[in-house]
């Protein structure tokens, strides 16, 4: 069965869907794998790369034609419509194909007799951990957050000792202990900033405090929710959470939020009333600025400042401005998922498989529970 790579189309997408130093798990399965020419040149994969690994390259002229007779179609973003409505019955893709962003693609693979597996939808099982892009993506955006934040942030990170004096270290604030979260206390910390962080999960205290890092705890309600997220919180709640959060704010250099419930807007954490507390100079990270926004006013891909001169960044592609690594952790994402489904060189979705059951979207004409 052969497997076809496209390069992304999507503006500021710098991530390829397949390394080369992964295909060799691919060819030893029996899968043949025909790769766009260029397709991975963001991510420092050359088309010689690729022929070296074992796939063949694929001129841009042509790949039109290779999609329409893959059996497999892997990519980062989902395939517009107009792509998936010419791919051939009982093929299978694999991407991210969000329902709320990407309704589109999903109706046309499913008029297609296309089997569409999102990777947004791989259960948070132990079983999955290896497919889990969700996870490794967030881990590239948190790492990304912190050095954002060094390098807007007027201050130095560190404690320095020096013949001039002494400098004080930065305080970060990170809303928002999950993957990325984490990532980015543990960034902040390794460059001597003196870090903080508050989750509405109290279980988050531990992982957060095992990093040195200060746990913030408010005396609210807990918002533990399944697969390890947090649950959506009422108005009410939101509001009393700001009111406390302010002081801890005001008092913070650098600000990161990575707050994100799955299938909906980004909670609003910072208000323009909490911003403009903050120091002159303050900076304020918003990873979830794509998805609404946990800071008013943060726009995707812009820098923004205030009035009082506290710097907001608006997080777009985050994980995409470390296409390497990036690339290098969802293809691995890929290829366990895909290998799941592979026996003896054939490519078959198991619905027995409670993975493939709640990652595919779309199947022999008809979407799924969750499209």
């Amino acid at each position: 069965m052969r497997v076809a790579v496209p390069s992304e189309t999507k503006a500021g997408e710098k991530r390829v869907a397949l390394l080369p130093d992964i295909i060799s798990k691919l060819t030893k399965a029996g899968l043949e794998v025909v790769i766009q020419s260029g397709a991975g040149i963001h991510a420092g994969a050359l088309d010689a790369d690729y022929k070296n690994a074992g796939a063949s390259i694929s001129q841009a002229s042509d790949i039109g034609k290779e999609l329409s007779s893959a059996d497999v179609i892997v990519s980062v973003q989902p395939l517009n419509a107009a792509v998936g409505s010419t791919l051939k019955k009982g093929a299978i893709t694999i991407s991210f194909l969000s329902p709320s962003n990407a309704s589109d693609s999903i109706d046309a693979l499913a008029k297609a007799g296309v089997t569409a597996i999102s990777l947004e939808a791989v259960p948070r099982i132990s079983r999955a951990q290896s497919m889990d892009a969700l996870t490794s993506q967030a881990l590239c955006a948190g790492y990304k957050a912190a050095l954002v934040g060094a390098e807007l942030s007027p201050r130095f990170f560190p404690l320095l000792m020096t013949a001039a004096g002494t400098v004080t270290p930065a305080n970060v604030l990170v809303l928002g202990a999950g993957v990325a979260g984490l990532q980015a206390i543990a960034t902040a910390k390794r460059l001597g900033a003196v870090v903080s962080a508050y989750d509405v999960r109290p279980s988050s205290a531990d992982e957060v405090k095992s990093m040195g890092a200060t746990f913030i705890e408010l005396e609210l309600e807990a918002l533990e929710g399944a697969g390890g997220y947090a649950r959506e919180m009422t108005e009410e709640r939101a509001a009393k959470q700001r009111e406390l959060l302010k002081p801890h704010i005001s008092k913070s250099h650098v600000l990161i939020t990575t707050a994100a419930v799955p299938g909906r807007p980004a909670p609003r954490l910072v208000t323009k009333e909490m911003y403009d507390a903050m120091a002159q100079g303050s900076v304020i990270v918003d990873l979830a600025a794509e998805s609404g926004g946990n800071v008013e006013g943060s726009k995707p891909g812009e820098v923004i400042t205030t009035e009082n001169g506290v710097k907001i960044w608006g997080g777009k592609d985050v994980p995409s401005q470390l296409p390497f690594h990036a690339s290098y952790l969802y293809s691995r994402n890929v290829v366990n998922l895909l290998l799941l489904m592979t026996k003896e060189g054939v490519v078959t979705p198991d619905f027995s498989d409670e993975i493939i059951d709640a990652a595919a979207l779309t199947h022999d004409g008809v979407k799924r529970k969750g499209a």
